[in-house]
């Protein structure tokens, strides 16, 4: 029975233990092999750190492994290729894109900074009293961030007589004008474009501009004219219609720039008193021949002169009002025509007078007056004479 069972055994008690113990060794030397193959790593993949377990030879497979993508702007340390062993470290930091605008000037930058405050000093940007477009406190995502950064400058903005020097951290004049409480009404002037940016230094002046209207009342000379006559000789004048001055308004658009007048244009007029035109009448009649000498006469006026006669039945009182409102002294507005009957001196001496005819007797005059009607008629007063 014992050798049939041996027989039909293949393996005997012996045997099967040292086999079992070859076994035994061979499975624990392959799980000592094992064992040095796996590691552990700590993985700190943009500060969310993790422990990892792995068999990976590289650090860039253990980021494969773990599903981690890296791109050109992110750091990796060690480097991906690097041999990974047992208690490594891995640190992995996303580049973020920055797109800064630093007073109007945009330059683009990647950085591996959380924050925005962060990323100012991570790129070498200071901000120091600036104002942005993100509060310094905002995350940066790994999508990104464009800001815009005004650093303070000093400007000057004189307007409504003031002089008012600034720090000024405003997007543009609009916005600088706002700050120093100015506000620009329509139609003044800013000597620089609103929408401008600022710069460090800028002076920025309003000028105010005002429109309004003014009147000035001007004066209208009035003017002469002549007309020729043959009731004068010539070389003789008369003014029959003295010449008076006339006045008119005038309106003006004037523009003021801070106060004073810069423009004064006329806008319109209106004729107040109309002028009035100057007459004069010019003689054109030949002077006469002088008279032959005449024999003495008895009698004699009281300036040597014979008497007129002839004539004495004329209206001589009715000329002289007339002619001089009866005034023996008057004198005409031109100074040419003196007296009762407004001889000129060259008339009057023609007729035998001497000096003025003003300045002599009313008597003298009238003889004169006679003498001249004589010699001419009555044309000699083209106007009064019909008063004769």
């Amino acid at each position: 029975m014992a050798s049939t069972l041996s027989a039909k055994l293949p393996f005997s008690r012996t045997t099967r233990l040292v086999a079992g113990g070859t076994a035994l060794v061979a499975v624990v030397g392959g799980t000592v092999a094992f064992t040095a193959l796996d590691k552990d790593v700590t993985l700190d993949a943009d500060g969310r750190t993790s422990q990892v377990s792995t068999f990976a030879g590289t650090v860039g497979d253990v980021l494969q492994a773990q599903g981690v993508s890296v791109g050109p702007h992110d750091i990796v340390a060690p480097a991906a290729d690097a041999k990974l062993a047992d208690g490594s470290r891995i640190v992995v930091r996303y580049g973020r894109k920055l797109t800064l605008t630093v007073d109007g000037k945009q330059q683009v930058l990647w950085t591996t900074a959380h924050t925005v405050d962060d990323a100012l000093a991570d790129v070498g940007v200071r901000a120091d009293g600036a104002k942005l477009s993100a509060s310094r406190s905002e995350p940066l995502g790994r999508q990104g961030l464009a800001l815009d950064v005004v650093t303070p400058k000093p400007v000057t903005v004189v307007a409504d007589g003031t002089e008012r020097p600034l720090t000024s951290t405003a997007d543009d004049v609009a916005g600088l004008l706002g700050e120093a409480g100015v506000t620009v009404r329509e139609g003044d002037e800013v000597s620089t474009p609103v929408t401008d940016a600022l710069s460090a230094g800028l002076r920025v002046q309003v000028v105010r501009v005002d429109r309004t209207q003014s009147t000035e009342v001007v004066d209208l000379p009035h003017g002469s004219r002549t007309e020729k006559t043959d009731a004068l000789f010539t070389g003789e004048r008369k003014v029959v219609t003295p010449g008076t001055d006339g006045s008119k308004t005038v309106t003006f658009d004037d523009v003021l720039r801070d106060g004073v007048r810069a423009q004064h244009d006329v806008a319109g007029e209106v004729v107040d008193v109309a002028p009035v035109e100057e007459v004069v009448q010019v003689g054109t009649r030949a002077k006469p021949a002088p008279a032959p000498a005449a024999a003495p006469k008895a009698a004699a006026t009281a300036s040597g002169s014979a008497p007129a006669t002839g004539s004495d039945g004329l209206n001589w009182g009715a000329l002289a009002a007339c002619e001089s409102g009866g005034n023996p002294g008057v004198v005409s507005s031109n100074g040419l025509y003196h007296g009762l009957y407004q001889f000129s001196v060259q008339t009057w001496r023609a007729v035998g007078g001497s000096g003025v005819p003003s300045q002599a007797s009313a008597a003298e005059q009238t003889n004169r007056a006679k003498i001249l009607y004589q010699r001419s008629g009555r044309g000699q007063w083209p106007v009064c004479g019909r008063k004769l």
